[in-house]
């Protein structure tokens, strides 16, 4: 569950710049519970009692979404507000991925495997 100060601004936020869909809507701006892909879901929540979105000062939590094609999500993110904490990177491990930041606080990484790579070629450990 993820915590925003305005829930209905999230949701559209959500939607527009991460291709989320609403799901079941509790309340006009108490609770929504959206998903993402084939399998992915989050809630998010309005903000009452010890529940509080994030706060520029501390990170508590970065979510991994896969897309088919990062460097696609990366513009439709960016230009729907997102502040870019990582441009789009492809890595070692065989991922290409990007960091960003919605309105609320929370960190997005948007990821897609472009190689499949055994673990053991980039120092690490697994089964292949």
């Amino acid at each position: 569950m993820l915590i925003y100060p305005d829930v209905r601004a999230a949701v559209d936020w959500l939607e527009s710049a991460l291709g989320f869909a609403e799901k079941v809507r509790i309340g006009d701006a108490h609770r929504s519970q959206l998903r993402v892909g084939s399998d992915g879901a989050v809630v998010v929540a309005d903000v009452h009692g010890a529940q509080v979105a994030p706060s520029s000062d501390v990170v508590t939590h970065l979510i991994k979404i896969r897309v088919d094609d990062v460097d696609a999500a990366f513009a439709r993110a960016s230009a729907a507000g997102a502040r870019v904490l990582e441009e789009p990177e492809t890595h070692m491990y065989g991922e290409r991925s990007c960091v960003v930041e919605d309105p609320g606080g929370h960190r997005w990484e948007l990821t897609q495997t472009v190689r499949d790579v055994d673990p053991a070629e980039w120092g690490g450990e697994g089964s292949w």
